[in-house]
């Protein structure tokens, strides 16, 4: 029986007519960037999250650019994240210039260690920056009790973790911001890139909506007052349509990025947004079963602690005998994925931060044992219970 690691036509199946009518409305229209649709899918994102802001990206990795540069974050400056992540994590924050350190993951939740953080501060330490790892909420309580502490700033990589809870509130307005991507694979996934930033800061807000349209016109004038404490002169009113020809446009105040959502994304990710929360209800039921079914064997499954809510982007298993394992599922039609095989901090990229085997033990473990098995909305009772008769074969 061959089974995805996900299958999006499925979940493409039950939104066809609403989704083809949107797009077809909006190519007729002419109007394909920054228009309705992602002005409402931003107000109706920042609702389902809790929080004052939303703002689109072209993507999560950019998303997390953009919010360090709003924080002014940049060369000299340190930000301690998770080794075990995707790559975009630590990415972003060498992309403004600035280090990441990397502090060692808690072997239950696989999330950054917040007991560990407080030793890794240093002078040059500016923010921290947390993954909700496989859509289960990092312990933001000790976290930002640690940057009150130090006067640092929380920036939240939600990209996995989109309507998962941390005591009740949604994830995105638990920090001073959050990022969110909605990548195809994602729990909310469009048909192309796109991310969003959230924020309940109106300071931020404006400078992330500058940084996203090269740092101009009237936002990027807001944006550098902001950041640079100064009052650069309003500019004069465009007159005009300013969908064809907008003046303002020409006058850049911030190096900014093209980084914009555009109206079928927007339009795409809107239906599914009134679907995210049967979405995750069905991942959430499966990774039960899972748990239930598994209880007996030596795999190591998911805990999250009572006071989160997981939406299981992916259901992550460790097993001594990863490779057997999987090739055994991969016999049985069985997809699986890796998450992930090398840990950041032992990347090629990251050779200059001289991180030596060793140095965060738990992170390296975990790179060596964890596997994802099919966990999406769509998928039957029959394939769950062929995937546990499977996984209980292989060992």
């Amino acid at each position: 029986m061959p089974i995805p690691l996900l299958d999006l036509k499925r979940q493409y199946t039950a939104i066809q007519a609403e989704a083809e009518a949107a797009v077809c409305s909006i190519l007729a229209s002419g109007a394909y960037i920054m228009g309705a649709n992602v002005k409402a899918f931003e107000e109706e994102f920042a609702a389902y999250c809790g929080v004052k802001h939303a703002i689109s990206v072209g993507n999560g990795t950019d998303g997390l650019v953009i919010s360090l540069k709003a924080l002014n974050i940049g060369p000299g400056d340190e930000v301690i994240t998770t080794p075990f992540t995707f790559f975009a994590t630590a990415e972003s924050i060498s992309s403004v210039g600035a280090r990441p350190v990397f502090v060692d993951v808690r072997p239950d939740t696989y999330n950054l260690d917040e007991n560990l953080i407080e030793a890794a501060i240093t002078e040059n330490t500016r923010a921290i920056m947390p993954v909700h790892i496989f859509g289960q909420p990092a312990e933001m309580a000790k976290i930002n009790e640690i940057a009150k502490k130090y006067g640092l700033a929380v920036i939240e990589d939600a990209c996995q973790a989109v309507g998962a809870r941390y005591r009740g509130e949604r994830v995105g307005g638990l920090g001073d911001i959050g990022v969110f991507s909605f990548f195809p694979t994602k729990n909310l996934g469009g048909a192309g890139d796109g991310g969003m930033i959230t924020t309940n800061d109106d300071r931020l807000a404006a400078i992330c909506r500058a940084l996203r349209v090269h740092g101009s016109g009237e936002g990027g004038r807001l944006a550098y007052n902001l950041l640079y404490a100064t009052d650069e002169e309003e500019l004069e009113e465009a007159a005009g349509d300013s969908t064809v020809y907008d003046p303002r446009k020409y006058y850049n105040y911030l190096i900014g990025h093209n980084s914009r959502l555009d109206e079928v994304q927007a339009a795409i990710l809107r239906i599914k947004l009134r679907q995210l929360d049967r979405y995750n209800q069905a991942r959430q039921t499966i990774a039960a079963f899972y748990n239930r079914q598994l209880a007996e064997t030596t795999y190591v499954t998911p805990t999250p602690p009572e006071n989160t809510e997981s939406v299981y982007h992916l259901y992550v298993l460790q097993a001594e005998n990863r490779a057997q394992v999987v090739r055994h599922l991969a016999d049985k039609g069985i997809a699986t994925g890796i998450y992930y095989p090398v840990p950041l901090h032992r990347q090629k990229a990251y050779r200059y931060l001289n991180y030596q085997t060793g140095d965060l033990p738990v992170a390296e473990y975990l790179c060596q044992r964890t596997f994802a098995i099919p966990c999406f909305p769509e998928l039957t009772p029959a394939e769950q219970a062929y995937i546990v008769a499977a996984l209980k074969e292989a060992i």
